[in-house]
């Protein structure tokens, strides 16, 4: 394979393999953690419950209730959270081997046989698709957007796949919601300041 194409290749897999080591880290993180900050929040509204008698009505309740159900969600995941986090930990070796290899292949001169390097790509290729877990926890996607994107280095990656920020850099599901919760919002007030409106006409 010709070099120009050899570092194409590297980049995308690269792309691939580290964004999904992030997203096996990602779902570790939010098993490990969210169960606790669910209790934390349903534990803080009952206190204040307790003395605020505006936080007493059956909206609130319902809403605890649901974020009480979704704490058995995380649950389903608490067996296999040790082999996201061995997973996430693998995958992010082999993306690092591809960064390796990647500047490897870069300073070779062009004409350069790299059959050496597309063999060790082979075999890293291979072993990282052997060991991903398709089942992800909700979320996942959005919170390894950010660990890709914004703590791991991949200017290697970019220099290939030249990322674009709302294209790339921000789930299309996130930005899709955003929008949504807004153009809710706009609504919503809308509609309160046409009943304010009307109110104080009559």
């Amino acid at each position: 394979m010709e070099r120009p194409y050899f570092l194409k290749e590297l980049a995308q897999t690269g792309y691939n393999i580290g964004y999904a080591a992030k997203k096996h880290l990602a779902t570790y993180d939010i098993v490990e953690k969210a169960p606790g900050w669910i209790s934390l929040v349903t534990l803080g509204f009952g206190v204040f419950a307790l003395v605020i008698p505006a936080m007493e009505n059956h909206i609130l309740a319902a809403v605890l209730l649901l974020i009480g159900i979704a704490a058995f969600y995380f649950n389903s995941y608490q067996d296999q959270r040790a082999r996201y986090e061995n997973v996430g930990s693998r995958l992010t070796t082999l993306f690092t081997e591809l960064r390796g290899l990647y500047y490897e292949a870069k300073g070779r001169h062009e004409g350069d046989d790299l059959a050496d390097l597309e063999a060790r790509y082979r075999e890293t290729l291979a072993e990282s698709q052997s060991i991903g877990i398709s089942k992800q926890i909700f979320l996942s996607d959005w919170y390894a957007h950010y660990k890709f994107f914004w703590q791991a280095q991949t200017d290697w990656l970019d220099e290939q796949l030249h990322f674009k920020f709302w294209r790339d850099k921000i789930p299309l599901s996130l930005s899709v919601t955003v929008f949504v919760v807004v153009i809710l919002v706009i609504l919503g007030l809308t509609h309160i300041h046409i009943c304010l409106a009307n109110g104080v006409a009559k």
